[in-house]
């Protein structure tokens, strides 16, 4: 496969980008109609093993394939060490995978044991299968990604999202109707997962054999240095770049070790605490969408910051840098405060009941901290600091299970997002600072900060008085969802607006909102008529 110019990069990138953005809105969205079709305690069991399998997704979209790709850019112009690079690889990975699927399939019981639901094991057990497919869906997406080959990767993406999102829904519908128990269908779910899985090695295969990928794997002559020298280098920097982009899920997972455990150990009924866990959860795909909304403009400048910096423009990746924490944010508390406004007709509309709004609106909180997360820590690995943002997160983990023990059994299902919050916080407020020795960043959140607050007071007034003109109608699903859908759509453009009217974005950074190109032009031509 030839080596591919710099604009195809560029092209690739982009097309990669949008892939993400189909994947993350398909993975929060599809979370809905489950939890509809199987209730508060089946949405409890599918979220208590998700952060297992949503690891794995991650390290094979996200983690693996960056470094793999890196490795292959950098190695491009010796054929014979790049094919030796990818062999190592591929080793390491199978052999983490192994590793994985091990811990996971024989201490299956050991594990739903210490989430305190034995139940779980039969779950536990399908979900580790994901990690043999690991180093095959790493391996080619990297690959291809180094080679600056972007389509097979982003349509194996999709297409693995898409029939898993269609098979986990499917099935679950005809297993509930012909009353399979709740926990059977979790883990029916979960074997609809494997098959995305195994369509997307499929489709990887197909494209690594047309494009002669296969023949790397039968070149001998790699050497156990080698070997040693990438294991390495994916295993430390490739692992550093995987937290980051699992912070939530990481949160998720320690939320499935405890919440339930210390809710049934502080005297609930376990029936009721799952109920509740299941109620909790509900939180994690409204966070999950509005960090999408919050982030992806924002992320579209951080490989503008990398490019500069390898370049030597000082200036150039200080002002990219600069923008991305501005848009993240404007948008992240625009998102934040907006949806905090409307949960609990969300609530009602995508769950069926108000069960959990008022942990549901501090959940919400989460998405603030985390834009913020996302862009820091995106930064500082393009400044080549991919170990920054680790010790940090590691940190609010650490905060986040002290703050579980102290106040679930304390004050139940609130104390869980109140340490959710604090830990997301504190990792936030880390990273920003940690940016800001590099950039100095006090004088635009000084500039911005009281501007966007009077921005989301505006907002919030808007959004609270469409809410009083419904109050005295009936609090029914048809009449949340209109006021919800429709508070989205009022609350985002009164914001939108005002951020423009307020100048806090230049043209470039304006254009990259939705819906603000038009502004962008308006206020050109407002400016060329006046003069």
């Amino acid at each position: 496969m030839p080596h591919n110019p710099s604009h195809t990069f560029m092209k690739g990138a982009f097309i990669l980008t949008l892939a993400g953005f189909v994947v993350k809105i398909l993975s929060a969205a599809y979370r809905v109609p489950f939890q509809n079709i199987v209730g508060d305690i089946g949405f409890y069991i599918y979220q208590q093993i998700y952060p297992i399998y949503g690891i794995a997704a991650v390290l094979s979209v996200s983690g693996f394939p960056i470094m793999i790709s890196k490795m292959t850019t950098d190695k491009i112009a010796d054929r014979r060490q790049l094919v030796y690079t990818w062999q190592a690889a591929f080793l390491t990975l199978m052999t983490i995978g192994v590793c994985l699927f091990c811990f996971f399939f024989f201490g299956a019981n050991m594990i739903a044991g210490w989430m305190g639901d034995v139940q779980l094991g039969p779950l536990i057990k399908t979900v580790a299968f994901i990690y043999l497919l690991l180093p095959f869906l790493s391996i080619w997406r990297g690959y291809f990604q180094g080679n600056g080959f972007m389509k097979p990767s982003a349509f194996s993406q999709m297409t693995e999202q898409a029939i898993r999102v269609i098979a986990i829904l499917l099935f679950s519908f005809f297993a509930v109707s012909s009353g399979y128990s709740l926990y059977e269908v979790g883990q029916g779910a979960y074997i609809g997962s494997l098959f995305g899985s195994g369509v997307a090695i499929l489709l990887l295969f197909y494209f690594a054999n047309k494009h002669d990928g296969m023949k790397v794997f039968f070149i001998s002559g790699l050497s156990f240095s080698t070997f040693i020298q990438t294991a390495r280098l994916l295993l430390i920097q490739g692992a550093a770049i995987c937290v980051s982009s699992i912070v939530l899920i990481l949160f998720q997972l320690v939320d499935s070790f405890s919440l339930y455990s210390f809710l049934v150990k502080a005297g609930m009924a376990m029936e009721e605490a799952k109920a509740l866990k299941g109620v909790f959860d509900r939180g994690q795909p409204l966070i999950q969408l509005g960090t999408v909304a919050a982030a992806s403009f924002s992320l579209v400048l951080v490989p503008l910051v990398t490019l500069a910096w390898k370049q030597g423009k000082e200036e150039m990746w200080k002002k990219n840098a600069v923008s991305a924490i501005k848009i993240s944010a404007i948008i992240g508390t625009g998102a934040t405060v907006g949806l905090v406004n409307i949960v609990k007709p969300t609530n009602m509309m995508l769950f069926e009941d108000t069960a959990g709004s008022f942990v549901l609106a501090v959940l919400s909180i989460s998405i603030f901290f985390n834009s913020f997360i996302l862009v820091c820590a995106a930064i500082l690995q393009g400044l080549d600091q991919v170990f920054t943002p680790l010790k940090y997160i590691f940190f609010g983990l650490a905060l986040k299970l002290l703050g579980n023990w102290l106040l679930i059994p304390a004050i139940g299902l609130i104390g869980a997002a109140i340490s959710t919050v604090l830990g997301l916080a504190v990792i936030a407020i880390l990273l920003v600072r940690s940016v800001h020795k590099k950039v100095k960043l006090m004088s635009t959140f000084t500039f911005i900060m009281p501007r966007v607050v009077v921005g989301v007071i505006v907002m919030s007034t808007c959004l609270q008085l469409w809410q009083l003109l419904f109050s005295t109608f009936e609090n029914s699903r048809m009449v949340s969802t209109f006021v919800a859908i429709f508070g989205v759509a009022l609350g985002g453009c009164v914001y939108i607006y005002f951020i423009w009217r307020m100048k806090l974005l230049n043209d470039e950074e304006l254009g990259l909102l939705p819906f603000a190109n038009r502004f962008v032009r308006n206020q050109k031509e407002k400016g060329d008529t006046d003069e």
